[in-house]
């Protein structure tokens, strides 16, 4: 059994992904029993898209392969917190579990709607933290 960083390395492999396409570098991974069933990054320039954020992307496919709107027996892995918009997708979903990396002091969920997530949903953060902040950091001074 894989345990949180693992699951939040390949997350991060898809928040490069997106780095290396010139997208806002955040990933995410669904996880359900143990392996992965969906790998997402941001694709917002891509698809001219606002609501297309890791997540989104990462949630649409999860329901996709699972046959099924529900995420309850899934995590969900995501490199940055979630904003209010991906954080109420997550409630929505009734996702299991949220890992996330890095905080997001400026737009995330837990500063705005604390409250978001579905009640059962339980939260794990700051898993490889550092990394994950790092990439953005990088990403945001390249393009300065």
């Amino acid at each position: 059994m894989a345990d949180d960083t693992y699951y939040m390395r390949q997350a991060l492999q898809e928040a490069r992904e997106a780095a290396n396409r010139g997208e806002v570098p955040v990933g995410a991974v669904v996880v359900c029993r143990d392996r992965i069933i969906a790998r997402a990054h941001n694709l917002t320039e891509t698809l001219t898209d606002v609501t297309a954020h890791a997540e989104m992307q990462a949630i649409t496919a999860a329901a996709g392969w699972l046959g099924g709107k529900y995420l309850n027996n899934c995590t969900l892995y995501v490199t940055i917190e979630p904003c209010v918009m991906c954080a109420g997708a997550i409630a929505w979903a009734q996702t299991g579990r949220l890992v996330y990396g890095a905080d997001d002091e400026k737009r995330g969920f837990q500063r705005y709607a604390p409250q978001a997530l579905h009640p059962k949903t339980q939260v794990t953060s700051g898993v490889l933290a550092d990394e994950c902040a790092q990439l953005m950091k990088d990403f945001f001074q390249k393009r300065r």
